[in-house]
């Protein structure tokens, strides 16, 4: 899975987006999953890809970043097969990156601050629920693949 995190009100802002939806998650945020569709309609051909990530956008960290001057803006992505896997997250603030991108790779240890999503979360303003995680806190446990968010 790959999405774009932030406030609910942030998407309101953005206009029309092609070949995805925003997802209301909890605690005042949505999720705006990226599709293959939505990747193919924003993908900026002449743009370097970013090496941190395997599914971000070539030229899409512009659009991050503008949208982060409204508010806290993360890009996460995470890819797991039977408990086992990776993930990379990073978050903008007021059009520059003030978290990340950091990766988890599928043998490492999970940090004592936690995976780079729950990270990524807290700068969103997430506050754990429990003995939930941010990410859980956060809704993101609800469904595990991309198509499952979108329908």
């Amino acid at each position: 899975m790959a999405a774009v995190i932030a406030a609910e009100a942030l998407f309101r802002t953005i206009g029309e987006l092609t070949g995805t939806k925003i997802v209301p998650i909890a605690q005042g945020l949505a999720l705006l999953p990226i599709t293959d569709d939505f990747f193919d309609s924003v993908t900026d051909p002449t743009a370097p890809r970013d090496p941190d990530f395997w599914k971000l956008p070539c030229g899409f960290t512009d659009r991050l970043a503008t949208w982060s001057q409204v508010g806290p803006t993360a890009y996460v992505e995470a890819e797991y097969f039977g408990g086992v896997g990776s993930q990379t997250a990073a978050v903008w603030i007021d059009g520059t990156i003030v978290f990340g991108p950091l990766h988890l790779a599928e043998d490492e240890p999970t940090p004592t601050a936690g995976t780079p999503i729950s990270q990524a979360l807290r700068h969103l303003g997430v506050r754990q629920a429990g003995k939930s995680d941010e990410f859980d806190a956060a809704g993101l446990g609800r469904h595990r693949h991309l198509k499952d968010w979108l329908d």
